[in-house]
């Protein structure tokens, strides 16, 4: 079993855990998706590749370098493991990822277009528009440079003709916003189909992104 590094921060059990929710709120399907964490050091944890969520155990997730060049454990890791350790490397804000290929987002990830402002509830993602990044290979290095540019100053990006990313300080968290990304989609693709949207102008979404600061439970 990987243990946790820091005691109280997201663990094997916690990846475990969610991906099967992703996998019951029909985010993913089967073996699809991946999660991972970043632990203490230049390390993280990620799921491995090609298992059933309902098959995972603490004992199956595997331990990576921060490179993503080697994992350390027995089992084989997500073949997204380099473009994990990548976004790690390039945000030190983010503790923990999760890719998804949910039905309505991986539909517009396939037109490679961007999700516009058509509702301010895209700012949760970080900005006035979800980026899509451009197609590369799964598990190429390209797809792992394309992913951190489009999450630049983000939260989410779709991966064109593939799915989706979200990241945040724990996996449930990311989670949560791979789902807030999916419904999003779907309201989207509802709004195309009833006539295209009415988008939010930028000086709208700028105030949206302002008072998302401080929305929630947040001490000011």
């Amino acid at each position: 079993m990987v243990a946790d590094e820091i005691k109280g921060s997201p663990g094997p059990s916690d990846l475990v855990q969610v991906m099967q929710l992703l996998y019951t709120l029909g985010l993913n399907t089967g073996s699809a998706g991946n999660a991972s964490c970043r632990l203490s050091g230049k390390q993280y944890l990620i799921t491995p590749s090609g298992i059933d969520p309902s098959a995972l155990s603490p004992d199956s997730i595997v331990r990576m370098p921060a490179s993503g060049a080697n994992n350390v454990g027995e089992l084989k890791p997500s073949s997204e493991a380099n473009m994990h350790g990548a976004i790690y490397a390039a945000r030190p804000d983010v503790g923990a990822i999760v890719h998804t290929h949910s039905p309505y987002a991986t539909a517009l990830a396939c037109t490679r277009q961007p999700i516009p402002a058509f509702h301010y509830m895209v700012g949760v993602a970080g900005g006035d528009s979800i980026r899509c990044a451009p197609y590369a290979t799964f598990g190429s290095e390209e797809l792992s440079e394309n992913a951190v540019v489009a999450l630049r100053e983000r939260k989410a990006c779709l991966l064109a003709n593939h799915g989706v990313l979200a990241v945040a300080a724990d996996p449930l968290a990311a989670a949560m916003l791979a789902l807030e990304v999916e419904q999003l989609s779907m309201q989207y693709c509802i709004a195309v189909q009833s006539g295209g949207p009415v988008l939010l102008d930028g000086a709208q979404m700028k105030e949206v992104l302002e008072k998302f600061k401080t929305y929630g439970q947040i001490s000011e």
